[in-house]
């Protein structure tokens, strides 16, 4: 008898420990573990602790090591930028398609509508499960020369592109520009070295990347998001219960502010003259341009990968037209 309450004592004793969760999470931030993103994700980690998670991370400056690690089981979750996540979640990996979010208001509205725990079924794909979306900021085309500034002026021209990026490779094709294979540990020196003329990337790339150097005295940068890339946490489904994921999408979520000021931060340092305006008949035709693309890569017609999910497209596309109604795409025929 002693012995048996000594053994549920024991029990007791150990089920807070036991309830206690802990999981790896690879972390992918080009700067390592001294980056914003990174330290944004440490504090996604530090909330989630009061949730009963405690998140272990492991920081990597290489995205594909980072995502390769977590597809052979060393770590329970990734956050990555969502251009590598998208195999795991095609749906919210389809957020930063080509010129489907042209402002930090509308990127805003979707992450909004995607915390909500009516979104939580969509955030389960194949076995994995979004737990959190924060902005990585709006992507640029840098350009070594200024006169470089419409669809037109790409012919011919070489653009680093990843190559793993399906739907920017069928772009950079599209405009009959030359696509040159790079990743995201490489594309950055091949502008500066002047391999490429042009590269893609958010405003955190001009400094920490310096692609100022690429850039010099003759280039700058097209002043209109191509994408809206996004960093993505993404876990095995069974690593949380479904609760606890979505608290965990909440408290992403709640970090909105705090990666926009950061983003804002970036994108008010470069300086001025550096920033290539476009006049607003032009930002009407790039927009057609890419939704037509998008509606390519979203049915796999005329060449297109199918890339893109149709229903994320559509909530994309409901959110452009509540804050711009006026748009032609709203009464179109073929309204994504």
């Amino acid at each position: 008898m002693i012995r048996k309450t000594l053994a549920a004592l024991s029990i007791a004793a150990v089920a807070p420990l036991a309830s206690a969760q802990t999981a790896t999470m690879c972390v992918f931030d080009v700067i390592g573990a001294n980056g914003d993103v990174y330290n944004m994700v440490k504090d996604f980690a530090l909330e989630m602790k009061t949730h009963g998670v405690d998140f272990n991370l492991k920081p990597y400056t290489d995205e594909g090591v980072a995502i390769g690690d977590f597809n052979a089981g060393q770590c329970d979750a990734v956050a990555a930028m969502d251009i590598r996540t998208r195999p795991f979640n095609r749906f919210t990996g389809s957020i930063s398609a080509v010129g489907a979010l042209p402002t930090y208001k509308d990127l805003e509205t979707l992450l909004a509508t995607l915390a909500q725990p009516k979104a939580a079924p969509l955030m389960k794909e194949n076995g994995y499960e979004v737990l959190g979306i924060v902005p990585g900021g709006a992507g640029y085309l840098f350009v070594n020369d200024r006169s470089i500034d419409t669809a037109a002026e790409l012919a011919g021209k070489r653009v680093a592109t990843l190559d793993y990026q399906n739907d920017a490779i069928h772009m950079v094709n599209y405009v009959k520009a030359t696509v040159v294979p790079s990743d995201i540990t490489n594309f950055a020196g091949k502008f500066n070295n002047g391999s490429v003329d042009t590269a893609y990337a958010p405003a955190f790339a001009y400094e920490a990347l310096e692609l100022y150097k690429g850039i010099g005295d003759k280039g700058g940068i097209v002043d209109y998001p191509l994408a809206q890339l996004t960093i993505q946490i993404v876990a095995r489904d069974e690593v949380l219960d479904d609760a606890t994921a979505q608290k965990a999408r909440e408290v992403a979520w709640g970090m909105f502010p705090q990666a926009m000021n950061m983003i804002s931060g970036l994108e008010e340092a470069i300086p001025d003259d550096k920033w290539i305006r476009i006049p607003e008949k032009d930002i009407v035709g790039y927009q057609e341009m890419f939704r037509e693309n998008r509606l390519e890569m979203r049915d796999g017609v005329n060449g297109a990968p199918v890339v893109y999910s149709p229903k994320m497209l559509s909530l994309m596309s409901k959110i452009r037209c509540s804050s711009n109604p006026g748009a032609s795409e709203c009464t179109a025929d073929n309204r994504e």
